[in-house]
């Protein structure tokens, strides 16, 4: 995978297409990474002490590497990367 934490990547399907962020975790085993602001979903918390309502957060969860492309920054658009 050429994809590492810290790059910056362009979603090239799914739902977020066109959206871009930056990686902040890489999963080699899955091939999956989780891109900032990209992918969000709703996550239900359970009533605590603390919060005795509960909780609806929007956290992002991870994209298939494959639906992703670097970003290139000079131009703004996906390049492919040759090792």
């Amino acid at each position: 995978m050429k994809i590492r934490k810290g790059d910056e990547v362009l979603v090239i399907a799914g739902n977020d297409k066109g959206k871009t962020g930056s990686v902040l975790e890489v999963d080699r085993v899955k091939s999956r990474v989780l891109v900032e602001g990209v992918n969000l979903r709703w996550k239900h918390e359970r009533r605590t002490e603390q919060k005795p309502q509960g909780e609806r957060i929007q956290r992002e969860f991870t994209l298939h590497a494959s639906n992703v492309m670097l970003l290139d920054p000079k131009t703004g658009k996906g390049i492919r990367k040759r090792q």
